[in-house]
């Protein structure tokens, strides 16, 4: 996706957060450091410093969706639908529900998954060359290396990514607690 829109993309959403929001969004990213925090008076600013920290990108707002969440600016998530859309995004991919579904397993696996995602991985149908480029793109990073490894699987399943495939890998790899977590997440967001 284009750099430059996305660099739009979060200038519109950085000139609709309150000076309120701004605080609460540097409570939620203390991995900044607190020195730059310091620094940040406005959302543009933060966003750049999770920019050098590739926590988000052109290709990459799961983060900034889950802290705008939080922060309770949702209205907000329509700038990045109306920036993804625009980027002429496939309609080959998960439908809303669905992704909304991806997105909750998510969150629970990168929690919980740790060192086994190579082998959920190979359950996912991925492939050795493309298990080891996400390792050394993100080799300090274990969480990242999990997000990474679900955007992989998405991109390759497209329309067909399900979250129910996922489960299954994950009890395939004998990481039965995290798929009953992964279920019990879904069932308290009314998504299962």
């Amino acid at each position: 996706m284009d750099n430059s829109r996305f660099r739009a993309m979060l200038l519109a959403i950085s000139d609709k957060l309150t000076e309120n929001n701004v605080s609460d969004l540097k409570f939620l990213c203390p991995e900044v450091g607190k020195k730059k925090l310091e620094k940040t008076n406005k959302g543009i600013d933060l966003f750049e410093y999770l920019i050098e920290r590739a926590a988000i990108g052109p290709d990459n707002t799961e983060l900034l969706r889950k802290l705008l969440n939080q922060i309770g600016q949702t209205v907000l998530l329509n700038i990045i639908d109306e920036y993804e859309r625009g980027a002429g995004s496939p309609p080959d991919v998960p439908d809303p529900k669905e992704r909304e579904k991806i997105n909750i397993a998510t969150e629970v696996i990168f929690e919980r998954l740790g060192k086994k995602w190579r082998q959920v991985g190979r359950k996912l149908g991925l492939q050795e060359t493309q298990l080891d480029g996400i390792q050394e793109k993100h080799s300090r990073d274990l969480e990242e290396q999990v997000r990474e490894l679900i955007r992989q699987w998405m991109k390759m399943r497209r329309e067909n990514a399900r979250v129910e495939d996922l489960i299954k890998a994950l009890r395939d790899c004998k990481q039965n607690l995290t798929a009953d977590l992964v279920e019990k997440n879904l069932k308290e967001h009314g998504a299962r």
